[in-house]
């Protein structure tokens, strides 16, 4: 199995917030910024972890904007701004 990557646009202002509750659920999750200014992330999920990753965005998505958000080609992950 391999860590999943999915993007999103969030609450820019929201972004370290976000970080900071993936990286309380200790291996579950990895963020990282891709696009400050326009609030998008790529967050990496560990293999076996995406349901309870599911669990925790949809917690955080009643108070902050989350929004799937397609591959970027534009911005590789090895080319992320942190």
């Amino acid at each position: 199995m391999q860590t999943k990557q999915q993007y999103y646009r969030v609450d820019r202002r929201k972004i370290a917030f976000i970080k900071f509750i993936l990286e309380a659920y200790d291996g579950i999750a990895a963020l990282s910024t891709i696009d400050p200014q326009k609030g998008i992330i790529l967050v990496y999920i560990a293999p076996g972890c995406e349901r309870q990753f599911e669990d925790i965005l949809q917690d955080l998505s009643k108070q902050i904007m989350i929004q799937p958000q397609k591959a970027l080609s534009c911005n590789r992950p090895d080319q992320h701004q942190r």
